[in-house]
């Protein structure tokens, strides 16, 4: 059966545009059909422009290499998205070195600069720390900074505040807001609560079942 139909959407370069929608409409969906990681069973079909580019086109291998390197993505749920085992320096630092672009030692000063352009300075939050040592805002954080190592065109956050308490929340998307205004990426912030969105997004689209 189709869970999304006739959905289109464009973000320009410095842009963000919130997806608004109750729980249900096809909202995350929509962002993992975006990064070609929808689950298994579903297809997508009709066409994800990115720089003139089809990304339906590619084969997983090319898609691989665009992931994180042009498309970035924040999950609802940073003890989901990061490794427990795994050190917060070490993760965000993986990013670099399996796309080739930094050696080993040079990811790992780049990490500690990505950290603390979010607000995890090393004196405070030492990149030796794991995800349990954090709270849930400082996690979320290192979920952001692993999204934007690579710099990439279009970052998608989905629900990135939705565990999140009201000041913390209100601190996170002033990062993501001076994160668009810093490097021209574009931002599809992904909410159910229209709230989040009314002072920070560019252009507002609604999503109701699919």
């Amino acid at each position: 059966m189709p869970v999304l139909r006739q959905v289109s959407l464009g973000i320009g370069r410095g842009e963000i545009l919130g997806l608004a929608g109750e729980s249900g409409s096809g909202k995350s969906m929509t962002a993992l059909a975006l990064m070609r990681l929808l689950p298994e069973g579903a297809r997508a079909e009709g066409r994800i422009r990115l720089d003139g580019r089809d990304l339906m086109d590619l084969s997983e291998r090319q898609m691989c290499r665009r992931r994180g390197r042009d498309l970035g993505m924040i999950f609802q749920e940073p003890m989901t998205a990061l490794n427990p085992v795994q050190r917060i320096g070490d993760q965000v630092a993986e990013t670099l070195i399996v796309h080739g672009e930094a050696t080993r030692a040079e990811a790992r000063r780049a990490a500690a600069r990505l950290l603390h352009r979010v607000g995890l300075p090393p004196e405070r939050f030492p990149p030796g720390r794991f995800p349990h040592e954090l709270s849930g805002g400082q996690r979320q954080r290192v979920c952001i900074a692993m999204a934007i190592a690579l710099r990439p065109q279009l970052l998608i956050a989905d629900e990135p505040t939705t565990a999140l308490d009201v000041t913390t929340q209100a601190r996170i998307l002033d990062l993501l807001k001076a994160l668009v205004a810093e490097t021209g990426m574009g931002l599809l912030l992904i909410t159910h609560d229209l709230a989040v969105i009314s002072g920070l997004a560019d252009r507002l689209a609604v999503m109701r079942a699919g």
